[in-house]
């Protein structure tokens, strides 16, 4: 059967082989709400899906109008699958609870690399996804402008405290690169946004590289709460 959980998701699993993004935007606080219900229940009285679904995970956006759905997949044939059987009748569900929802497209990405500070137990209080754009496919390109993150993060002379992990995706187009980042808390982030240097970093000459890099087309930065976790009992 499946479970309902308050635990966020351990983003490096190694048996995550295929974890997907997706945004859904309802409208309002109160209907963010009545999603995340609609979409709990819809799970939590059905068997769980399939086996090679890891885990399910909603977040109410801080614009009071999103919600950001993430889900780990063990393949993208097992995504398939789970499509092809069981995903329709639980949109259905849902858009009976919840009558005009709007699913801005699924976003299929691969793990690359994750920065944590060893025997960090802190819970995270805010989500934040970055979401970079490049200008055409090029996975070389991906992978070189977060490996620069790194370097930029290592080398930071002041680096904000309230900040807890970094878990970087490619995207299997090879056009993106999403941040999925753990913070104490959205003031904490917003105090980093306001240091000077442009983004969370100083204003060093590896932070320019990062923010400058060539075919950077855009950076959006998106605050979410964990709202509910679906695993399987």
């Amino acid at each position: 059967m499946t479970r309902r959980t308050d635990a966020h998701p351990d983003l490096t699993r190694p048996e995550i082989g295929a974890p997907f993004f997706s945004t859904w935007r309802v409208g309002t606080p109160l209907r963010q709400q009545q999603t995340v219900e609609a979409i709990a229940g819809t799970w939590e009285h059905r068997p769980w899906p399939a086996d090679g679904l890891l885990g399910y995970h909603v977040y109410t956006g801080h614009d009071a109008a999103t919600l950001l759905h993430y889900s780990q997949w063990r393949s993208e044939q097992a995504y398939e699958a789970f499509v092809k059987t069981h995903r329709q009748e639980r949109n259905d569900e849902i858009d009976t609870a919840v009558p005009g929802i709007e699913r801005l497209g699924l976003g299929r990405y691969r793990h690359y690399r994750s920065g944590t500070r060893e025997g960090d137990t802190r819970v995270p209080g805010c989500i934040v996804i970055v979401d970079i754009e490049f200008e055409g496919p090029d996975p070389d390109r991906q992978r070189a402008w977060v490996d620069t993150v790194f370097e930029a993060l290592e080398s930071e002379p002041k680096p904000h405290p309230g900040g807890i992990s970094a878990h970087f995706h490619l995207s299997t187009d090879g056009t993106r690169v999403l941040n999925y980042a753990e913070w104490e808390s959205a003031a904490d982030h917003i105090d980093a946004l306001a240091a000077p240097g442009d983004g969370i970093g100083s204003a060093t000459e590896l932070w320019h590289r990062v923010q400058t890099w060539p075919g950077l087309k855009s950076s959006t930065v998106s605050r979410y709460d964990h709202a509910v976790g679906l695993v399987p009992e």
